[in-house]
Protein backbone atom coordinates (compact mmCIF):
# COMPACT_ATOMS: atom_id res chain seq x y z
CA UNK A 1 0.00 0.00 0.00
CA UNK A 2 1.42 3.45 -0.90
CA UNK A 3 1.55 5.72 2.02
CA UNK A 4 0.44 9.29 1.76
CA UNK A 5 2.15 12.19 2.99
CA UNK A 6 1.35 14.82 6.05
CA UNK A 7 1.47 17.19 2.96
CA UNK A 8 -0.74 14.71 0.89
CA UNK A 9 -3.03 14.35 2.92
CA UNK A 10 -3.34 18.31 3.76
CA UNK A 11 -4.24 18.78 -0.10
CA UNK A 12 -6.73 15.81 0.09
CA UNK A 13 -7.93 17.33 2.99
CA UNK A 14 -8.48 20.94 1.17
CA UNK A 15 -9.89 19.51 -2.07
CA UNK A 16 -12.46 17.57 -0.13
CA UNK A 17 -13.47 20.42 2.06
CA UNK A 18 -13.81 22.77 -1.46
CA UNK A 19 -15.69 20.73 -3.26
CA UNK A 20 -18.16 20.11 -0.50
CA UNK A 21 -18.34 23.73 -0.18
CA UNK A 22 -17.66 25.10 -3.55
CA UNK A 23 -19.56 22.30 -5.45
CA UNK A 24 -17.04 21.87 -7.14
CA UNK A 25 -13.25 20.98 -7.37
CA UNK A 26 -10.44 23.58 -6.95
CA UNK A 27 -7.91 24.02 -9.65
CA UNK A 28 -4.52 23.39 -9.47
CA UNK A 29 -3.51 27.35 -8.87
CA UNK A 30 -5.67 27.55 -5.88
CA UNK A 31 -4.16 24.53 -4.46
CA UNK A 32 -0.77 26.33 -4.87
CA UNK A 33 -2.16 29.90 -3.39
CA UNK A 34 -3.77 27.27 -0.35
CA UNK A 35 -0.70 26.01 0.64
CA UNK A 36 1.78 28.77 -0.43
CA UNK A 37 3.62 26.47 -2.54
CA UNK A 38 4.61 26.75 -6.60
CA UNK A 39 2.28 25.40 -9.04
CA UNK A 40 4.07 23.10 -10.07
CA UNK A 41 4.15 21.90 -6.70
CA UNK A 42 0.80 21.52 -6.41
CA UNK A 43 0.92 19.87 -9.41
CA UNK A 44 2.94 17.06 -7.80
CA UNK A 45 1.17 16.52 -5.05
CA UNK A 46 -2.04 15.88 -7.16
CA UNK A 47 -0.30 13.70 -9.60
CA UNK A 48 1.00 12.00 -6.16
CA UNK A 49 -2.80 11.22 -4.75
CA UNK A 50 -3.59 10.25 -8.14
CA UNK A 51 -1.46 7.51 -8.07
CA UNK A 52 -1.62 6.45 -5.06
CA UNK A 53 -5.54 5.86 -6.12
CA UNK A 54 -7.05 8.83 -3.89
CA UNK A 55 -7.97 11.16 -6.44
CA UNK A 56 -8.96 10.97 -10.42
CA UNK A 57 -8.12 14.04 -12.17
CA UNK A 58 -7.77 14.97 -16.02
CA UNK A 59 -5.11 18.29 -16.02
CA UNK A 60 -6.47 18.87 -19.41
CA UNK A 61 -9.45 20.35 -18.01
CA UNK A 62 -9.90 23.06 -15.47
CA UNK A 63 -11.47 21.33 -12.48
CA UNK A 64 -11.59 18.19 -13.10
CA UNK A 65 -10.38 16.70 -9.62
CA UNK A 66 -12.59 14.41 -8.82
CA UNK A 67 -12.07 11.85 -4.92
CA UNK A 68 -12.40 8.70 -5.26
CA UNK A 69 -13.77 7.76 -2.70
CA UNK A 70 -14.82 11.46 -0.86
CA UNK A 71 -14.60 12.09 2.77
CA UNK A 72 -17.39 13.18 4.28
CA UNK A 73 -16.34 16.12 6.55
CA UNK A 74 -18.80 15.31 9.65
CA UNK A 75 -16.36 12.80 9.94
CA UNK A 76 -13.71 14.97 10.91
CA UNK A 77 -13.32 16.90 13.93
CA UNK A 78 -13.12 20.20 12.65
CA UNK A 79 -10.10 22.59 14.83
CA UNK A 80 -10.91 25.91 16.00
CA UNK A 81 -8.41 28.10 15.44
CA UNK A 82 -8.01 31.70 17.14
CA UNK A 83 -7.25 34.67 14.80
CA UNK A 84 -5.38 37.44 16.62
CA UNK A 85 -5.93 40.19 14.58
CA UNK A 86 -3.10 41.46 11.66
CA UNK A 87 -0.15 40.97 10.17
CA UNK A 88 1.86 43.25 7.94
CA UNK A 89 4.39 41.77 4.95
CA UNK A 90 5.70 45.04 3.93
CA UNK A 91 6.27 47.57 6.86
CA UNK A 92 6.04 46.38 10.19
CA UNK A 93 2.53 46.25 11.87
CA UNK A 94 2.88 47.36 15.76
CA UNK A 95 1.21 44.30 17.02
CA UNK A 96 -1.96 44.30 19.28
CA UNK A 97 -3.24 40.51 19.64
CA UNK A 98 -6.80 41.64 19.29
CA UNK A 99 -9.07 38.14 19.26
CA UNK A 100 -10.82 38.25 16.56
CA UNK A 101 -12.49 35.33 16.45
CA UNK A 102 -12.31 31.76 15.15
CA UNK A 103 -11.67 29.66 12.06
CA UNK A 104 -12.79 26.32 11.66
CA UNK A 105 -10.53 23.97 9.99
CA UNK A 106 -10.43 19.96 8.92
CA UNK A 107 -8.80 18.19 11.89
CA UNK A 108 -6.65 16.85 8.50
CA UNK A 109 -5.00 19.83 7.87
CA UNK A 110 -2.67 20.45 11.05
CA UNK A 111 -0.93 18.24 13.27
CA UNK A 112 -0.27 18.64 17.42
CA UNK A 113 0.29 21.89 18.71
CA UNK A 114 -0.99 24.99 19.04
CA UNK A 115 -2.25 26.80 15.90
CA UNK A 116 -2.78 30.59 15.54
CA UNK A 117 -4.22 32.51 12.42
CA UNK A 118 -3.39 36.57 11.28
CA UNK A 119 -4.85 38.41 8.54
CA UNK A 120 -1.59 39.32 6.44
CA UNK A 121 -1.26 43.04 5.40
CA UNK A 122 1.10 44.46 2.00
CA UNK A 123 2.85 42.38 -0.56
CA UNK A 124 5.93 41.66 0.45
CA UNK A 125 5.47 38.03 0.71
CA UNK A 126 3.55 37.72 -2.60
CA UNK A 127 6.24 36.05 -4.38
CA UNK A 128 6.17 33.22 -1.70
CA UNK A 129 2.29 32.77 -2.89
CA UNK A 130 0.92 34.95 0.37
CA UNK A 131 -1.47 37.94 -0.83
CA UNK A 132 -2.20 40.97 1.06
CA UNK A 133 -6.11 39.78 3.09
CA UNK A 134 -4.81 36.13 3.28
CA UNK A 135 -5.50 34.57 6.48
CA UNK A 136 -1.94 33.05 7.60
CA UNK A 137 -2.12 29.83 10.22
CA UNK A 138 1.01 29.44 12.14
CA UNK A 139 1.88 27.07 14.76
CA UNK A 140 2.97 28.56 17.60
CA UNK A 141 6.43 28.20 18.53
CA UNK A 142 9.95 30.01 19.35
CA UNK A 143 12.49 28.57 17.13
CA UNK A 144 13.10 28.02 13.41
CA UNK A 145 15.03 27.19 10.89
CA UNK A 146 16.82 28.47 7.72
CA UNK A 147 14.11 29.31 4.93
CA UNK A 148 11.11 29.13 7.65
CA UNK A 149 8.55 31.47 6.86
CA UNK A 150 7.93 33.02 10.42
CA UNK A 151 5.66 35.53 12.51
CA UNK A 152 8.04 37.12 14.69
CA UNK A 153 8.43 40.74 16.86
CA UNK A 154 11.32 42.59 15.88
CA UNK A 155 11.05 46.25 17.90
CA UNK A 156 7.17 45.40 19.43
CA UNK A 157 6.34 45.48 15.29
CA UNK A 158 5.14 42.08 14.17
CA UNK A 159 6.23 40.52 10.82
CA UNK A 160 6.01 37.83 8.36
CA UNK A 161 9.73 36.89 6.86
CA UNK A 162 11.51 34.64 6.06
CA UNK A 163 13.81 33.73 8.21
CA UNK A 164 17.99 33.60 8.49
CA UNK A 165 20.20 33.26 11.06
CA UNK A 166 23.57 34.62 9.93
CA UNK A 167 27.07 35.06 11.81
CA UNK A 168 26.43 37.76 14.75
CA UNK A 169 22.33 38.70 13.43
CA UNK A 170 19.36 37.60 11.92
CA UNK A 171 18.13 38.26 8.66
CA UNK A 172 14.42 38.59 7.74
CA UNK A 173 13.57 38.44 4.37
CA UNK A 174 11.09 39.96 2.25
CA UNK A 175 9.67 37.75 -1.22
CA UNK A 176 9.21 40.11 -2.77
CA UNK A 177 12.38 42.46 -4.26
CA UNK A 178 11.40 45.93 -3.46
CA UNK A 179 11.22 45.59 0.35
CA UNK A 180 15.31 45.13 1.74
CA UNK A 181 15.88 42.97 4.33
CA UNK A 182 15.34 43.67 8.28
CA UNK A 183 18.52 42.85 10.21
CA UNK A 184 18.11 42.18 13.80
CA UNK A 185 19.84 40.85 16.90
CA UNK A 186 15.95 41.44 18.62
CA UNK A 187 13.86 38.82 17.88
CA UNK A 188 11.27 37.18 19.33
CA UNK A 189 9.44 34.22 16.62
CA UNK A 190 6.27 33.51 17.86
CA UNK A 191 5.33 31.20 15.56
CA UNK A 192 6.30 29.11 12.23
CA UNK A 193 3.76 29.59 8.92
CA UNK A 194 1.70 26.09 8.29
CA UNK A 195 -0.86 27.38 5.49
CA UNK A 196 -2.32 30.25 4.08
CA UNK A 197 -6.54 30.33 4.08
CA UNK A 198 -7.69 32.03 0.74
CA UNK A 199 -11.07 33.35 0.37
CA UNK A 200 -12.83 33.68 -3.30
CA UNK A 201 -16.32 34.94 -2.42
Amino acid sequence: MKVVTKRQQQVLAFINHFTIEHKYPPTIREIAAQFGISVKGAYDHVKALEKKNKIHCDLNRSRAIEIIKPESLQEEEPVSIPILGNVAAGVPLFAEENFDGFIKLPSTSFGKGKHFALFVKGDSMENAGILDGDLAIFIQQNMADNGNIIVATVNDAVTLKRFFREKNRIRLKAENPIYPPIYTQNLQILGKLVCIYRSYD
